[in-house]
């Protein structure tokens, strides 16, 4: 690959500094369409109908972005991060554009399906280009720029999307998109140049790529839908997991015959990949059932605002780019096992104070407790991804990478389907604030079993970091 450059800052000033911009800006796309698109949902339905349909807008968005991620990787390895990465802008915006054109509630759903595969690409690879070009040294404190964006879109983007519901369209949500997507493309192709790749024919795993797309797709809409479009033991719940199950196993045979395989086996022999993985699941999870069910324990049990319930859970964000930024400092000097397990206890610390929230407790509590956990994902969620790129050379990074996302996108789901059974099991209808808030009780006991296990791997990460840490620019 390219020569290594040695430069002395990570910051906006460094030679480095406009591919940072760059991929920040990127990000920007993920990170605020996650989170923008939540405060219009009622002008949507307002405009469009199908008020049963609006959850397929989060749904079929997560299932593009999840099944298309463990592909990306590899075609990046294969093809190289710059020409995926500006794939996925591409994707994004077109998707962006249909979105605010859209017609019908079916349309936006299926156009929110093209974005979700644009983001599929965007988001891992925001994070590949920045293990490539920055050093072990270096990582953590990039990390944090690139986490503080969503930190800062967990605070604009309702907002945003507030202000564009009212003061202009709900197509407004969409359509900013476009500037962001053709500034980080054009900074992107000007300023970020790769080396030659060694492979000049490489051969794609159709097959494989097909088989994981309906395996994990049919494992992650059974997970997000099983319980509320259906019962989870009907005859469709069953199907879908059945099919899924045996999607991924014809997936799991076809990677061990294909020359260049989408998800090569050799993952998960690889202790550091598979813990980094776990834990990156974990995370999903934990992150899931706070920002899902601190809202509404907010705003259903202590009756405040839309607005205060997020930002209320906004400061797990805000927490978690300060531990990240901080963190390089941590595994340099102590490992990465000491780190993360010191992350780790950090966030068993604030998730087990979740616990203890009840409907008296003032908002201030609630929103400590969020930034105690966000500083413990700061220190566990990073460091173990950058251990797992520090492990492979290039070639590998962008499995290793996607990999670890696509774990987070399975914790997800997963957090979706166990946490909301929980819940739905203690309410029914309308609940009143004492019902509503034994049942979001329960969803923070389990994040904290959860914030539990996620230490327990940390204790199985590397101590000290791998010799692969030279710069690829």
């Amino acid at each position: 690959m390219a020569t290594n450059q040695e430069v002395p800052d990570v910051g906006f000033r460094s030679e480095r500094g406009p591919i940072l911009i760059a991929l920040m800006l990127s990000t920007s796309l993920v990170a605020l369409d996650s989170t923008i698109i939540a405060t219009a949902v009622l002008t949507i339905v307002g405009d469009l109908g199908g008020f049963g349909q609006f959850p397929w807008l989060f749904s079929i968005y997560l299932l593009a972005q999840a099944v298309s991620v463990p592909i990306y990787g590899k075609l990046a390895d294969l093809f190289g991060r710059k020409k995926v990465m500006l794939w996925g802008i591409g994707v994004f915006l077109l998707g962006s554009i249909l979105c605010g054109l859209a017609w019908s509630m079916p349309a936006l759903i299926a156009f929110r399906a093209v974005q979700g595969l644009g983001a599929g690409a965007v988001q891992p690879m925001s994070v590949t280009i920045a293990g490539d070009i920055y050093t072990l040294q270096e990582r953590a404190k990039a990390q944090g720029y690139l986490a503080s964006v969503w930190a800062m879109s967990a605070v604009l983007g309702p907002a945003l999307g507030g202000v564009f519901s009212e003061f202009l369209s709900w197509r407004w949500i969409f359509f900013v998109n476009i500037p962001l997507c053709l500034l980080a493309g054009w900074v992107l192709i000007r300023r970020f140049h790769e080396g030659a790749l060694d492979r000049t024919k490489p051969k794609i795993d159709y097959a494989g790529a097909a088989l994981l797309t309906i395996g994990a797709a049919a494992v992650l809409l059974g997970l997000l839908e099983g319980g509320q479009s259906w019962a989870w033991a009907s005859p469709i719940s069953i199907s879908i997991f059945v099919g899924g199950v045996v999607a991924l196993a014809l997936f799991t045979w076809q990677q061990t015959r294909a020359a260049e395989p989408i998800l090569p086996l050799w993952v998960f022999t690889r202790r550091v990949l598979v813990v980094s993985s776990l834990i990156s699941l974990l995370v999903g999870a934990i992150v899931l059932g706070l920002t899902s069910y601190v809202p509404t324990f907010v705003q259903g049990v202590l009756g405040t605002g839309a607005i205060v319930a997020g930002f209320a859970v906004a400061t797990l964000t805000l927490g978690w780019p300060i531990a990240a930024s901080l963190s390089g400092r941590f595994y340099l000097r102590f490992g990465f096992r000491a780190t993360a397990m010191t992350g780790g206890t950090i966030a068993v610390v604030g998730a087990g104070a979740t616990t203890l929230v009840g409907s008296e407790s003032p908002i201030w509590m609630i929103a400590a407790v969020c930034f105690v956990v966000g500083l413990g994902m700061g220190l566990i969620a990073s460091p173990t991804l950058i251990a797992a790129q520090t492990s492979v050379e290039w070639e590998e990074r962008g499995v290793a990478t996607s990999t670890n996302m696509f774990a987070r996108s399975i914790g997800s789901a997963v957090g979706v389907a166990v946490f909301g059974a929980v819940v739905n099991s203690r309410v029914s209808g309308d609940p009143d604030p004492a019902q509503l808030s034994d049942a979001v009780h329960l969803v923070f006991v389990g994040v904290f079993v959860t914030a539990v296990v996620m230490l327990a791997a940390a204790a199985l990460m590397p101590k000290a970091a791998s010799p692969h840490v030279r710069a690829n620019v």
